[in-house]
């Protein structure tokens, strides 16, 4: 039955008492997570049901999708910390520094089951993923804006990685809109999203265009996205964080935001004002999604290394 469903992402899974949910076509299901998502406002109570503890060193946790009982996690292991130029060299701020990407598999109880390398040299930091039902879609680039990604897919199935384009921007965040077969892609703090076409063969058709001429420019400041996932019929969830600073102290807001990738404009901005026992923002990076009988079940894990925890949370609507 595993193979025979092909899932929504942020994710939906053909559990039993889950609503699992048909990328390829438009069903009722479809709608019924259109609907709970919109229903989403500052009143919706969310009740911490889990908090699992990871039992491994999830290093610098990025992003996350859920498949059955399983979850998947990119992650970025630090092993030297970039350090800021005086002034710009060539459009770069910081040198490379040095590190490794992950793409973790997990399961409920917080075991280790995969760790699967993903990056090259200096290209070593992945971002938020996105899964279409084959495929897990990775974008990993270097740990600076302004520089060099891959976008890579993995194969669930057998866990077989292929790089699938190179892009001269920083892309964190990517998400596979099946209705019209194309990647999209957020910049560093997603001021700019790029739209790459695939052919039948999920390759990219238009790598050679220079990513300016692909922007186009977020036209919403309320958050910045971290993890984003397809929805289907063109909307995208981006889950994320804005920070303020001043002189003095500095505060974090999370939300989620559904966004249209058709006239690339946000549909509903939804705070999500929940923090870990260490202060972090429930949206600090990984997030994923999935239906209910009564609501929504997000799942969240905002700390890193020997601190990181799976959250999880319904919401009744």
């Amino acid at each position: 039955m595993f193979n025979q469903v092909k899932f929504f992402a942020l994710t939906l899974i053909g559990l039993s008492m889950m609503t699992s949910i048909g990328y390829a076509q438009k069903s009722s299901s479809n709608l019924l997570i259109h609907q709970r998502l919109l229903k989403l406002n500052v009143s919706s109570k969310w009740n911490k049901t889990a908090a699992i503890s990871l039992k491994f060193d999830a290093h610098h946790t990025q992003g996350m999708i859920k498949i059955g009982d399983y979850f998947y996690m990119s992650s970025v292991e630090v092993i030297k910390k970039t350090e800021r130029y005086e002034q710009p060299i060539n459009g770069l701020d910081r040198d490379t520094g040095i590190g490794k990407g992950h793409i973790f598999k997990f399961d409920k109880d917080g075991n280790l089951l995969a760790d699967l390398l993903v990056g090259s040299g200096d290209i070593y930091h992945p971002g938020g993923i996105d899964y279409d039902g084959t495929y897990i879609w990775i974008p990993v680039t270097e740990y600076r804006p302004n520089s060099s990604s891959i976008i890579y897919k993995l194969k669930v199935e057998t866990m077989e990685l292929t790089e699938v384009v190179r892009i001269k921007e920083s892309i964190g965040a990517i998400v596979h809109n099946l209705q019209n077969n194309t990647l999209t892609g957020a910049n560093w703090g997603a001021r700019k999203f790029y739209t790459w076409k695939l052919d039948k063969n999920r390759k990219v058709n238009n790598r050679n265009l220079a990513p300016e001429k692909l922007a186009k420019e977020n036209p919403s400041f309320h958050t910045d996205y971290q993890d984003c996932k397809y929805l289907g019929d063109g909307l995208m969830l981006g889950s994320g964080k804005m920070v303020y600073k001043n002189d003095v102290t500095e505060f974090h807001i999370g939300s989620w935001e559904i966004f249209n990738l058709n006239d690339f404009r946000p549909v509903r901005q939804i705070p999500v004002t929940l923090w870990s026992p260490t202060g972090e923002m429930m949206c600090n990076n990984p997030a994923a999604v999935e239906v209910t009988d009564k609501g929504l079940r997000a799942y969240f894990v905002p700390d890193d290394e020997e601190k990181a925890v799976l959250f999880i949370y319904d919401i009744e609507l």
